[in-house]
């Protein structure tokens, strides 16, 4: 009998057992995270740890760019499987985190592996359309015109536009009934059609694409940045292109230890991480460690980077296409032009006709985020002239006095985006020498100044 009762407390305590184990092994592949208001004077220190896998990075990055937080300085930093990333931020006013609900909801977020901001569109009753062609004066006016005049009530849109492409992510619904329009193939393939011709050019591979999304859009901001990189913005000049205003870019390689060196250096801006964190990891390039720091109102990021299989990057063609592809997305959220935020109760047809309203006055949207919210539309618009120049002021008062003073504002007129240091290098990188050797200065500093945020060593002078 004793034996007996021996076996069954042993039995007893297996799930017990088990359960600790699972623990362990969801603690191991999941992140730790640990926010800090009592170091840094300044901002609030994000630290999350977990076992590496490609795209954690940015699934860290896109938490914070979702609450609106800056990221002044951050270190990144890998050992073999496991990594620990470092993130000062501040609110979107420049204050450390003080909400308690914004920082328990930022614990919870990073601490789950799907960080639980997934949403479906068709959930909430909408159908989300991915639209992409050449830009021109007006096209965004007819784009809403078409959806208007097929029924088609538009719940949510992001456009941007750059090197002469555009953009479009717009989710809809039936503006009558309120219900979801993919169930009827037909209507579907006829309002695809509809967005093809309005989108047409006749220059080959540069011609319009219209699809309704396969996908639950749970980042906007990411698709967008993968449409346009589909449409191969990067490759294409705009007309007199203004070289000293682009952002500067360059890779060398450290063949000691195997890495590619991608230093960033342009205007600080919000969201500027997440657009580089993303196009690396949409060119499937791993970060391994990194250094992310602002002067003033300029920033400074240096990533030590391999291919997903392992591999530098290997080829002087291959080094000349990410520096373009990290050039055009840093470049595509530019949002040139004077910002106008439209908030006015919602009608249909209202997109159509505040979009005819900025045609009719020689007015170009180069960027817009559109957000309806029961029964009012909150929308932001950047315009310039047709030419891309500031827009005239009279043209501006005239748009106001027709959609109505009160409900289109003029918040702020954008300055040129990114600037560079007269004596920074040009966007060839300089030569290869050097710029190894100041690698390698750099990649000390970073482990020293890693393991003093980490609290390891009392000094990283």
């Amino acid at each position: 009998m004793e034996r007996g009762g021996a076996e069954k407390a042993a039995e007893m305590e297996w799930p017990a057992y088990l359960n600790e184990y699972e623990k362990l092994v969801i603690r191991m592949n999941n992140p730790r995270v640990v926010i800090d208001n009592a170091v840094c004077p300044t901002a609030t220190l994000v630290k999350v740890d977990s076992a590496r896998k490609h795209g954690i990075l940015l699934e860290a990055v896109q938490v914070l760019t979702d609450l609106n937080l800056s990221v002044k300085k951050a270190y990144i930093s890998s050992d073999g499987r496991w990594f620990m990333d470092v993130f000062h931020v501040t609110d979107q006013f420049g204050r450390k985190l003080a909400d308690d609900s914004v920082i328990s909801y930022l614990e919870q977020s990073l601490d789950t592996e799907d960080h639980g901001l997934h949403r479906s569109c068709a959930e909430e009753g909408l159908t989300t359309l991915e639209l992409t062609g050449a830009d021109r004066p007006g096209l965004l006016s007819e784009v809403f015109a078409v959806l208007a005049d097929l029924g088609c009530g538009v719940a949510e849109s992001k456009v941007w536009t750059h090197n002469g492409r555009i953009a479009c992510l717009v989710s809809v619904k039936d503006e009558l009934s309120g219900s979801p329009i993919d169930a009827d193939a037909q209507r579907i393939r006829h309002i695809e059609s509809r967005l093809r011709h309005v989108l047409k050019c006749d220059h080959g591979v540069c011609g319009a694409r219209t699809a309704v999304s396969s996908m639950a859009v749970a980042q906007t901001d990411r698709r967008l940045h993968q449409m346009m990189f589909a449409d191969r913005d990067y490759e294409r000049t705009p007309p007199s292109p203004p070289a000293s205003t682009r952002p500067s870019v360059s890779i060398q390689n450290w063949d000691e230890r195997g890495y590619s060196v991608v230093t960033v250096q342009c205007r600080d801006r919000p969201k500027l991480l997440f657009d580089i964190v993303c196009t690396l990891t949409d060119m499937e390039y791993v970060v391994f460690h990194g250094t992310i720091d602002t002067d003033g109102d300029l920033a400074h990021q240096e990533f030590y980077v391999r291919h997903k299989d392992g591999s530098p990057v290997s080829s002087e063609a291959e080094r000349q296409r990410v520096i373009q592809c990290l050039q055009a997305a840093i470049e595509r959220r530019s949002s040139e032009g004077i910002r106008l935020e439209l908030c006015m109760e919602d009608k249909p047809g209202l997109l159509s006709e505040v979009t005819r309203t900025f045609r009719e006055n020689s007015l170009l949207v180069t960027r817009a985020e559109v957000s309806t919210k029961g029964d009012m539309a909150s929308n932001v618009f950047y315009v310039t002239d047709a030419a891309g120049r500031p827009a005239d002021p009279k043209a501006i008062d005239a748009v106001r006095l027709r959609i109505g003073p009160d409900c289109l504002t003029v918040k702020e007129e954008q300055r040129p985006q990114f600037r560079r240091k007269a004596a920074a290098a040009d966007d060839q990188g300089g030569g290869g020498g050097g710029a190894v050797g100041i690698g390698l200065f750099y990649l000390g500093n970073l482990f020293r100044r890693n393991l003093y945020n980490l609290g390891l060593i009392k000094s990283c002078s």
